[in-house]
């Protein structure tokens, strides 16, 4: 399958999912309709869908005017969600599949940021998750409206997704994210490698997504709250805190909100 990132607002990302006949495209969460029409009609494709990970503005703010623009575009949503993502017309359910430009895919239910989030897996080739601001490369997404142990099995059901699995999350916020990391686990050599190669690709203006399921394993706090060297850090930040898992979860979110 192939993905073309497309850069939004500020720091948001869409992605083009191009049919394999290459004539047809999907785009995943577009927060702004004009640049992925652009995009669109620079590649010669027929835009047919857009799938709508979650509700924020900053990504589905651009369905409505792209609903306008392409006669019978499919909007693609949560289920959860139906009364929230601007020109829906279809709600899927956890674990329903679908079809859209000639590529099929799954949906994944993984709520804590938004009660209704979606994540997209594609597993025709090599397989690729759209996991909207649920995960991201070295992060996770805040707790708008769940819990910290929701938001915990919801990255577990992304991190039971094969290794290889391709991660296109929904912003760029991949290098302060591995600063946080590497300040609570200085000695993860995975995080301090990836690190200075992603400040390499800031500075030459390039993208860091995607990530791998396996990368994120080896680099990604929320998903490393066993690691020993982690508790340690946050025992030392919060030294009346319980050392259960979900506490450590909840300490390094709270950190990261701040930081």
């Amino acid at each position: 399958m192939d993905v073309v990132p497309i850069p939004l607002l500020s720091d948001n990302y869409g992605y083009l999912l191009v049919s394999p006949d290459g004539a047809r495209a999907a785009v995943v969460d577009c927060s702004d309709a004009a640049p992925v029409l652009r995009e669109v009609e620079r590649r010669g494709l027929r835009l047919q869908a857009i799938l709508s990970t979650h509700h924020h503005f900053d990504h589905v703010g651009g369905n409505e005017d792209a609903a306008r623009a392409v006669p019978g575009l499919r909007v693609v949503g949560s289920r959860a969600d139906r009364a929230r993502v601007p020109a829906l017309t279809e709600a899927l359910a956890d674990g329903e599949r679908f079809e859209v430009a000639g590529l099929h895919g799954r949906a994944l239910y993984i709520p804590a940021h938004t009660s209704g989030h979606l994540a997209y897996v594609f597993e025709d080739g090599e397989p690729n998750v759209f996991s909207g601001d649920t995960l991201f490369a070295a992060g996770c997404g805040r707790l708008f409206e769940g819990s910290p142990a929701q938001m915990m099995a919801s990255l577990g059901k992304l991190a039971a997704l094969p290794d290889a699995t391709r991660v296109y999350c929904g912003h760029e916020y991949t290098e302060k994210n591995l600063r946080f990391a590497h300040e609570l686990e200085p000695g993860n050599r995975a995080i301090a490698e990836k690190l200075a190669r992603v400040e390499r690709m800031r500075a030459e203006g390039l993208p860091t997504v995607p990530s791998t399921i396996a990368e994120e394993k080896a680099t990604n706090p929320f998903l490393r709250w066993r690691s020993p060297e982690l508790r340690a850090s946050i025992r030392a930040r919060f030294p009346d805190a319980a050392d259960d898992d979900v506490t450590v979860f909840a300490k390094t979110r709270e950190l990261k909100d701040s930081y």
